[in-house]
């Protein structure tokens, strides 16, 4: 595989090198191209029964937000690049629109905000100065996280300049510390020198106060994006604290709309609710989507919500105070044979 990337790669910088530019005669295409090489996540390391790749000296790998997960390689090649610099600034595939459309001169679409930063000062003055990468507003960027609360991953991380924490959502494994702080980069005068890019010395019990400003800065970031977090499974075959506590479903009634639950507290309080429903149940596999909205906690242990116009299907979530989640009715797992609605509640 690696032979034959190489091999076509090759072919096009060839074409490109030997053939002239229609737009712009006396110049070949390689004098007016930009060519971005890169990945969309570090390299599945197993499957079942099979170890498929190692991402060594990387940790872990895709379906992680460990650097073995996160770190791709990039080679952003093109007129005013200077060729062979190597640089450990960092960089995300977030960052290629907006650097793009600063290439072609092509004006930002009006009401979009990027998420990325326009790196193409940085790769036409000096691309191991991170003081030149910027965001909107014009202030240099130097913190980008990640969120993975789903799958294997159950984590959050978060890079600000030389220093990674990471956020373990599945801390009741004893395998997993909470709070992980690792120094990836030392940088003393505008030089970075790699640290600790393994992920191999945490540092969260060195560095309390640092590791909890990083993860209150995560918070907040994950907070303006009202990101999803993941809850513990009360029915989870193995031990796990307060599982026995969870609250439960009493009785529901439908008024037009508006649907009310009545639930029983047993030992956990019921921090929120929400209300899954789907405009689509009972419809061919993989067509049926769901969508998630806050639910009303009211006296006398009653929720409330009000079913969004067109719905067919729809489902109540609790979660309560030690983060488990109970759903009413217990909803079978959609799967390639089958769809969620036949065990949620229906409209009609």
């Amino acid at each position: 595989m690696v032979e034959e990337l190489d091999y076509y790669v090759g072919q096009m910088f060839d074409y490109l090198d030997t053939t002239e530019d229609p737009r712009w005669p006396g110049h070949m295409l390689s004098e007016n191209t930009y060519i971005i090489f890169t990945s969309d996540n570090g390299g599945m390391e197993r499957i079942p029964g099979d170890n498929i790749t190692d991402n060594y000296p990387l940790d872990r790998g895709k379906i992680s937000a460990m650097e073995g997960g996160t770190r791709v390689p990039l080679i952003i090649v093109g007129p005013g690049i200077d060729a062979g610099v190597q640089t450990d600034v960092m960089a995300n595939g977030l960052d290629f629109y907006p650097t793009i459309l600063s290439w072609t001169d092509t004006q930002k679409p009006a009401g979009h905000q990027f998420d990325g930063s326009d790196l193409a000062e940085l790769l036409a003055a000096d691309p191991t100065d991170p003081q030149l990468v910027k965001q909107e507003d014009g202030q240099v960027r130097d913190t980008l996280f990640w969120h993975f609360p789903n799958s294997l991953a159950l984590e959050s991380t978060i890079r600000i300049g030389d220093y990674k924490l990471v956020r373990n959502y599945n801390h009741l494994n004893p395998h997993n510390a909470e709070l992980e702080l690792y120094q990836l980069y030392k940088t003393e005068d505008g030089m970075q020198t790699r640290v600790d890019i393994e992920e191999s010395n945490n540092l969260a019990q060195k560095m309390p106060e640092k590791a909890e400003a990083m993860n209150v800065k995560l918070t907040e970031q994950l907070e303006a994006m009202d990101a999803s977090y993941p809850y513990y499974n009360p029915y989870f075959s193995d031990a796990l604290p307060n599982k026995e506590t969870v609250p439960s479903i009493q009785s529901f009634a439908k008024n037009g709309d508006v649907v009310e639950f009545f639930y029983q507290e047993n030992g956990a309080k019921v921090v929120r609710a929400q209300l899954i429903y789907t405009l689509n149940g009972g419809e061919k596999v993989f067509d049926e989507e769901w969508f998630r909205k806050p639910a009303s906690l009211m006296p006398s242990s009653k929720i409330s919500a009000t079913l969004p116009k067109g719905t067919t299907h729809y489902v109540i979530n609790l979660i309560d105070e030690n983060n488990f989640l109970v759903s009413y009715p217990d909803v079978d797992k959609a799967t390639r044979n089958k769809n969620a609605s036949p065990t949620a509640l229906s409209v009609k």
